[in-house]
């Protein structure tokens, strides 16, 4: 981790009747760590499969150990740290590309199906939850670096989750939150496209699960998953090739 962690506190005004970071409410201090972590993990500037610690973490951010500890509890929730018994933390290693194929082909097996179902069974209240989802992703696209990148990710995350609960099938939707594609894709690379070209696709299955047509919605989750699939393979391919200039 770097100097970039310490921005929360050294941005914080401490004019008379305002305190230094750790006199803020409780809340809102662990939703500040959570960002400035969250920046940090999506842009590799806290490095995968590196350990983390809550006392060298409080030191870094200036910081009491509690929010520190709130907001990676949060990310624990989220898949973004690995708890390791008395030992603090640990950010996931990247994904392999052998993980990540094996990934898109559950993906999909599963998620085009959840579509169709989410279709057939959408409530009208159903639909406009993920109408409100999409437009809460639109405000962070027009957020600024890696905090908004990162934000967006999870929402992803949570955008499919909610097409997985509409479905109605449990079993599906834990085998899907298990995986946490959406965390490891998104920690892959730091692209604002990705952004744009995921909202289009988004609003396609919206709208075949709001016009109630089941082929239409797994139509559309097929092509969104493939479509994704090919932006972040890209990324394996570059590294494949810079290892091997022949």
């Amino acid at each position: 981790m770097n100097g970039e962690a310490t921005r929360g506190r050294d941005d914080e005004p401490t004019a008379e009747g305002q305190g230094p970071p750790s006199a803020r409410p409780r809340g809102r201090l662990a939703d500040e760590v959570h960002d400035t972590l969250l920046a940090q993990l999506m842009s590799l500037r806290i490095v995968p499969d590196s350990r983390v610690t809550i006392d060298a973490l409080a030191r870094e951010l200036g910081v009491s150990q509690t929010p520190i500890r709130d907001a990676l509890n949060r990310m624990e929730a989220d898949g973004l740290v690995v708890r390791v018994p008395h030992a603090g933390y640990r950010i996931p290693p990247q994904i392999t590309r052998e993980r990540f194929e094996d990934m898109l082909e559950i993906r999909l097996l599963l998620e085009p199906a959840a579509a169709r179902k989410a279709a057939e069974r959408a409530s009208a209240e159903q639909v406009a939850g993920l109408r409100r989802m999409l437009e809460e992703m639109a405000e962070l696209v027009e957020g600024d670096g890696h905090v908004a990148y990162g934000a967006f990710g999870l929402r992803d995350a949570a955008f499919h989750d909610l097409v997985a609960e509409t479905a109605g099938n449990k079993v599906v939707r834990e085998a899907l939150a298990r995986l946490h594609t959406h965390v490891h894709l998104f920690r892959l690379l730091y692209d604002k496209q990705v952004t744009y070209l995921a909202m289009g696709e988004h609003d396609a299955v919206i709208a075949a699960v709001a016009a109630r047509d089941p082929d239409a919605a797994a139509y559309a989750m097929r092509r969104h998953i493939l479509l994704s699939g090919d932006r972040f393979r890209r990324l394996f391919d570059e590294v494949e090739s810079a290892a091997d200039p022949a």
